[in-house]
Parts: structure tokens; C-alpha cells; sequence
């Protein structure tokens, strides 16, 4: 309750941030932020992975991280073991099912040991876990907000399979050549945003954007190393 914590995002420009400041540090890491853990020893205080594409390439990573609390889907339960520091929780994907009632209607659980809305990114999962554990602020940090589908990159759908390297993320491998990963549609992440900031807000919490540039102006703006 009333703590700070940092939410971070997979960005170019988490390239820029000095890990060593998140010592001691409340931090939510997602999806192959393993990379770091390769590069620099950091290991995230909480871990979260939702979309399936990550959960299949990289399965065997992710049960090597070392996290002291790691959210799942219930639905990834049947893969994993059972640790005592795994804790799942039910995915509401009303939100990406266009038969639902709620298709692309960003909501927010006040309550995750009931259930955790979908939102289009990982991002929103984290902000309703923080809200739930109690957080007065939440840190977004390498939240670039920006995509570019490089040439000869094979668009199915929603889905999208790398011919090459990333050029959107912190590790050019993180959706490297033979990965899929689904189209970010942005504005629906915006939707979802806009939505925990007036959530936030309402409680008397915010969300702030401690970013390095990057495209996301809906939460107001700090210097991370001034914030720290």
C-alpha cells in the first residue's frame, strides 16, 4: 500500500535506462525481458506474460526466471509446474472475441483474484495487479507506443511472423526470424489507457510516464533518473 512501483515496457528505449537504479525496487517485467537477465543479471520483483506467441517461443526461458512473484493465465497452468511463487489468474478476453458484448471495451478488475481483463498489452494486466496490491504510483518506463511491420514481414491476420530481426523491441531477437507476434493495434492500447488513468485518478493514484521519448502522451510525463 502507497508504494512506488515500475512498470516496464520492451522499447528501444529501455536500452537507455540504468538498471542498477532499480535496485530495491518494486519492478513488473514481461514477455523475453530475459534478455536483460542475460545481459545485465536483472531479474524483475514481478513477472507477467499473457500473449500466447510469447508463451510458446519461449516457454523454456520463462521457466528459468527467477522472479519472486510470476502471473499467468490459467489457462498456461497445464504447461507450467507448480511453484509457490507462480500464481494464475483468470483471463477475461472479452475484449479481443468480436462475438462478445465487450469486444475491443477496455475494462478494469478491481479484484484479480477474480478475474484480469484483457487490454490488447501485457502493460494492462500489470496496471490492474498494481491497482489490487495496492501501489499509489505506477512507473511506466520503455513504453515507446511505436511499431513498424518491416518489409517481408508475413502479416495473417491479427498474426505476424518475423522474416528478420525486431526493430520495435530492446533485443533484436525478442520477436526475431521464425517468431510470431499479433499486431499491437495501438489504439486499442490507448483505449485501455486511458481507461486506467481514470481509474487511477478516481483513487488518487497515478500513472506517470518516466519513458526516454517514445510516442505515449496520455499520462503525464517525469525524468526517470529525476523520479529516482
Amino acid at each position: 500500500n502507497g508504494e512506488t512501483c515500475f512498470i516496464l515496457g520492451n522499447g528501444p528505449s529501455l536500452n537507455e535506462v540504468d538498471f542498477t537504479k532499480f535496485e530495491g525496487k518494486y519492478t513488473f517485467g514481461v514477455n523475453s525481458i530475459f534478455y536483460k537477465t542475460k545481459e545485465l543479471g536483472f531479474s524483475p520483483y514481478f513477472y507477467t506474460v499473457e500473449d500466447i506467441h510469447v508463451f510458446r517461443d519461449n516457454l523454456s526461458e520463462i521457466k528459468k526466471i527467477e522472479s519472486p512473484y510470476q502471473f499467468f493465465p490459467s489457462i498456461y497452468k497445464r504447461r507450467l509446474s507448480t511453484k509457490s511463487n507462480y500464481y494464475y489468474f483468470n483471463m477475461n478476453r472479452g475484449f479481443y472475441e468480436k462475438n462478445s458484448p465487450n469486444f475491443e471495451r477496455p475494462r478494469f478488475s478491481y479484484d484479480i483474484s477474480d478475474k484480469i481483463y484483457c487490454g490488447q498489452s501485457v502493460t494492462i494486466i500489470n496496471l490492474q495487479i498494481a491497482f489490487y496490491l495496492g501501489f499509489k504510483s505506477a512507473i511506466l518506463i520503455g513504453m515507446d507506443f511505436d511499431y513498424v511491420v518491416p518489409k517481408g514481414f508475413i502479416v495473417d491476420g491479427n498474426s505476424i511472423l518475423s522474416t528478420g530481426d525486431d526493430p520495435n523491441h530492446f533485443h533484436h531477437e525478442y520477436f526475431g526470424k521464425g517468431k510470431k507476434w499479433h499486431d499491437p493495434k495501438l489504439d486499442n492500447v490507448l483505449k485501455n489507457y486511458k481507461l486506467a488513468k481514470t481509474v487511477y485518478e478516481i483513487d488518487g493514484r497515478e500513472i506517470i510516464n518516466a519513458t526516454s521519448g517514445g510516442k505515449l502522451e496520455v499520462f503525464r510525463r517525469e525524468d526517470f533518473n529525476k523520479i529516482l
